[in-house]
């Protein structure tokens, strides 16, 4: 039985030096990240296609699933684990009619309507925040915090991934609120080493419980 979602390292390019994203995911895959999220909204077709390909061939083999932002024809093209979806994306019922069997679709969801709505629409998994305080994401709104955090993964059974400042010490808030694990750019790329970050969080995860168990 595959791993649940349970790790997601969402990417950002320019927090990185450049030419450095792909290292940094081809790191995450060896550490075993469950789920890579190609989310570099502004780059070029051409030059989105060149990065989903290396790390789609640097997933060969591995646990880990690659999904593209909102770029369904990028990640059907390259053979990408799947897509991530956002508000302004296809909705997720449209994209599951014409992707093939096993597909991955992620969607994005800030409150517990729109994650009813995804599960609904046969989402694979949900990115739920942000909970907590966080510059990058403030166009979304407050955040919800961990109240609706906790009513969200008591009412959905697929896997809800927390989103939104997330640090190490608010990691195991997220996992007693009933979250399946977290997402998220700045806790994996604001650190001298992703292994040894993912290998951390992999600590947490295992002290919340029964990691092989999915929810």
């Amino acid at each position: 039985m595959p791993r649940p979602f349970q790790l997601c390292y969402i990417t950002d390019r320019k927090a990185l030096a450049p030419g450095d994203l792909p290292h940094r995911i081809r790191a995450a895959v060896g550490a075993g990240v469950d789920l890579v999220q190609i989310r570099e909204k502004d780059l070029a077709t051409r030059d989105l296609t060149a990065l989903v390909q290396q790390a789609v061939e640097a997933a060969q083999g591995s646990s880990t699933r690659i999904v593209v932002n909102d770029r369904l024809d990028v990640a059907l093209a390259l053979d990408a684990a799947g897509v991530h979806l956002g508000r302004q994306s296809l909705p997720p019922e449209a994209v599951r009619r014409i992707v093939p069997k096993g597909f991955l679709v992620g969607v994005s969801c800030h409150s517990l309507r729109e994650a009813k709505a995804a599960q609904a629409a046969a989402a694979d998994y949900i990115v739920f925040g942000p909970v907590f305080e966080t510059a990058s994401k403030r166009q979304y709104g407050p955040p919800v915090g961990l109240a609706q955090l906790r009513d969200a993964a008591a009412k959905i059974s697929i896997p809800v991934l927390a989103l939104g400042g997330i640090t190490l010490e608010r990691v195991k808030p997220c996992l007693d609120a009933g979250a399946s694990g977290i997402a998220g750019i700045s806790i994996f790329q604001f650190c001298p080493s992703i292994e040894d970050r993912i290998h951390e969080l992999r600590r947490q995860l295992a002290c919340s419980g029964d990691v092989s168990s999915p929810r």
